[in-house]
């Protein structure tokens, strides 16, 4: 389990963490990652920090990508499931519908942090952004990758998802409102509609289903 937010961007943790499952369970037939980070004090390009960037980037993009080839080294190592001869194993990574499309990096909340202080975020950034496209964009060269090993590898993108981040105070809530106005169905989605899509790209009832990005945001990205 990862303790620190740094450590999905540590290769050697990574490697050992994903190896030790592997060698308790002599399988790992479903893998999900879904870590990510927002970044704070940051908006328009021009206006972000290199260190920022390199945080953001580091959760986002490089901790996906040192899961998938952690996972995808051990999954190689096992014969297809007995149950799903078609399947060796099954990756799901969570990007995000700003990696289809993108959003100013205008807009600013505020809220309580758990020790009672005030923190500001800014959001959302093209950094953020550029980080999800870059997970889908792995995800279909994974796809393709190791589609003759009986691997495969997909992801979900979700929209406004409510959660104690997206909830936690009114100022939050305004400066979401205008990204679930845009989408049909008008609201947020719930953890439970995102886990849904994992575990049915996860299961053998999606076995013809190889580098797809499902996208789960009541619609935001047809606009």
């Amino acid at each position: 389990m990862f303790e620190r937010a740094g450590d999905i961007a540590d290769e050697g943790f990574v490697e050992s963490f994903n190896d030790d499952v592997f060698a308790r369970y002599s399988r790992i037939d479903y893998a999900v990652n879904c870590a990510g980070i927002l970044g704070k004090n940051t908006m328009k390009a021009v206006d972000m920090q290199t260190v920022d960037f390199d945080l953001l980037n580091n959760i986002n993009y490089r901790g996906t990508w040192l899961s998938c080839r952690a996972q995808l080294r051990n999954m190689l190592r096992q014969e297809p499931h007995p149950e799903h001869p078609k399947q060796r194993g099954s990756i799901v990574n969570i990007a995000s519908q700003l990696g289809i499309v993108a959003r100013p990096g205008a807009g600013e909340c505020r809220f309580l942090s758990s020790g009672r202080s005030w923190l500001v975020l800014k959001f959302i950034v093209a950094a953020y952004c550029a980080s999800k496209a870059a997970i889908i964009n792995m995800t279909r060269a994974n796809a393709i990758d190791y589609s003759e090993d009986g691997i495969r590898v997909n992801c979900v993108c979700p929209g406004v998802i409510e959660t104690p981040m997206t909830t936690s105070s009114k100022e939050m809530a305004d400066a979401l409102k205008p990204a679930i106005d845009i989408a049909p169905m008008r609201r947020m989605g719930t953890p439970d509609e995102v886990a849904d899509a994992v575990l049915f790209l996860c299961s053998s009832q999606a076995s013809f289903i190889q580098g797809h990005a499902l996208v789960v945001d009541g619609g935001y990205t047809i606009n």
